[in-house]
């Protein structure tokens, strides 16, 4: 079928990143596109949450997600849907200060420069504390991963691949950027997938301007990013208007001679809804449940991944301000700290919120909790008699474990049918731009390309 003829239907299960970045795409290519989402609120992992705040209503997310100038296909697809990343994300040089004023940031006069000049910027003239030892051997291995073309053998972990690593380099620089990105400590992940990243955020293109890698800040709730936007051009601006089921859940998927009949649940009652092509957009969890008929050794591979959790605690520290939008932390268990009032200056109820993020967390929510009232009090200095809990955040399913040689299932199940999700093979780790980019993939095989 032709991909601009809208006889083709293409049904996408879950409404996530992935999900929609397939169903925009699908919707662009032509096709009728149905999405079905079990939960009330689209976003998925990466979702708004509503919560009582110290003067009203306060819209906050699920955990404190960031991007890069790298990620140009989640930047492409927002303008797409009427988003202007300029405005809703805020940029920033390369950098990872602590509030004492040290560890790595690129100078403001090096912040366009291209990433490779500014990092080499960075590390000459802006790692305040370090020795010129530290940073000799940082652009030693720098060096050396160069050479390699940022690649190395399947079973190397990241703690292998930056062997000969100054200490400071390696506590400063390589661990906080590989728990952030891999959601696993550095002896436990892919040096291959990190190296991969590393490759895209300095040698790689960014998008309108940016630098690969700028870190971009979301300005606004996740909800607000992506999905809400991406919800309306799909009913509003798509070629053909798509369909979407809030609280609907797809139980079985069945094979036809052509095409595919998914049995749905929602609160009118169960039905049959049949399509031509299948886009399956959930966790890995789910996927694995619900495709084992339709092909077992894929769910087995997806239900051998493993998970690691990532929690955000929220705290409202009445009257106070952080140095800069985003602090690394020396201390546990968070690693960084994001002041919400400095990427919502005109939003009174964001003032004072700080979100402290816990990559590959362990233990429970409310010692997790106390653990960071206590890193607030000794690390940033923020009297105890200020600080107000206001909501901690664990998705315990957040990422799967990005370790060396993890075998990921591949986008296509079976034909017609294939899947959509930061698990599924690829280059990058469990982010939003893995996400995103996996739903075009599928999206484009649904339509033909």
């Amino acid at each position: 079928m032709s991909t601009t003829d809208p006889s083709l239907s293409v049904a996408v299960v879950g409404a996530g990143w992935a999900g929609l970045a397939a169903a925009v795409t699908a919707a662009a290519g032509g096709a009728r596109v149905t999405v079905f989402e079990a939960a009330r609120e689209a976003g998925g992992r990466a979702r708004a949450l509503d919560v009582p705040g110290p003067t009203g209503p306060l819209r906050l997310d699920n955990g404190q997600h960031i991007l890069i100038g790298a990620y140009t296909e989640a930047l492409t697809l927002m303008a797409q849907v009427g988003l202007d990343p300029r405005r809703e994300l805020l940029a920033l040089p390369l950098g990872l200060p602590h509030v004492d004023g040290t560890g790595l940031q690129t100078p403001g006069w090096a912040s366009r420069w291209p990433a490779p000049a500014a990092l080499l910027a960075a590390v000459l003239a802006g790692t305040r504390g370090w020795t010129w030892a530290d940073r000799a051997g940082l652009l030693r291995v720098s060096l050396r991963w160069l050479r390699q073309g940022f690649a190395c053998a399947p079973h190397q972990s990241v703690a292998d691949v930056s062997a000969g690593l100054p200490a400071r380099a390696m506590d400063e620089l390589v661990a906080p950027l590989c728990v952030s990105a891999l959601n696993v400590p550095p002896e436990q992940a892919s040096g291959a997938v990190f190296l991969r990243v590393l490759r895209d955020a300095l040698l790689g293109p960014g998008h309108g301007g940016w630098a690969a890698s700028q870190l971009l800040l979301p300005r606004t709730d996740l909800g607000a990013l992506w999905p809400d936007a991406a919800l309306r051009w799909l009913g509003d601006a798509a070629p053909v208007p798509a369909e979407v089921h809030r609280g609907a859940r797809v139980l079985t998927v069945e094979r036809q001679a052509e095409g595919w009949t998914l049995t749905v649940a929602d609160p009118d009652g169960t039905r049959p809804a049949r399509f031509d092509r299948v886009v399956w957009a959930t966790g890995p969890t789910v996927a694995a449940a619900a495709l084992a008929e339709v092909n077992p050794g894929w769910a087995t591979t997806c239900g051998h991944l493993q998970h690691t959790a990532i929690t955000t605690v929220y705290l409202h520290a009445a009257g106070q301000r952080l140095p800069s939008p985003m602090l690394a932390l020396r201390s546990a268990p968070a690693q960084f700290v994001f002041d919400r009032g400095w990427l919502r200056p005109d939003d009174a109820q964001a003032q004072g919120v700080l979100a402290f993020v816990i990559s590959a967390s362990q233990g429970e929510r409310d010692a997790l909790q106390q653990a960071v009232l206590v890193q607030a009090r000794d690390e940033l200095g923020l009297q105890p008699r200020t600080l107000t809990p206001l909501q901690t955040v664990t998705e315990k399913r957040a990422t799967f474990a990005c370790t060396p040689g993890v075998q990921r299932p591949p986008m296509t199940v079976a034909p017609g049918l294939w899947a959509a999700g930061d698990y599924t093979e690829g280059p990058y780790p469990a982010t939003l731009e893995a996400a995103v980019r996996s739903g075009v993939a599928a999206a484009q095989a649904a339509l033909g390309r």
